[in-house]
């Protein structure tokens, strides 16, 4: 996820939504990366305590970066490459669940 261009080659910006808000990004990049891009104060709130929580590791392991990714719950953001017209958006703490 962190391969660099060659020198002297720019990446390409591409427009991703987090929290329905517009987002520029270098093509290549993860979704955690855009969501941090975004508002660096995290990626989610934790549902037990509702503390601000943001990517650590960037490689899989410690799934501090899930996300909704075109509307399908806890995807690890770091693992998921951007492409146009992607909707990120980052979850708020404990999720709701309906009365059966």
């Amino acid at each position: 996820m962190f391969v660099q261009p060659p020198k002297g080659v720019r990446s390409r910006l591409i427009a991703v939504t987090v929290d329905g808000e517009e987002v520029l990004i270098p093509e290549g990049s993860s979704a955690a990366l855009a969501a941090m891009q975004a508002s660096p104060t995290g990626t989610r709130r934790s549902p037990a305590t509702g503390q601000a929580r943001a990517p650590y590791c960037m490689m899989g392991a410690c799934f501090e970066c899930l996300l909704e990714i075109d509307g399908v719950p806890s995807l690890q953001g770091c693992l998921i490459v951007v492409r146009p017209g992607m909707t990120i958006c980052r979850p708020q703490g404990a999720r709701e669940i309906p009365d059966a």
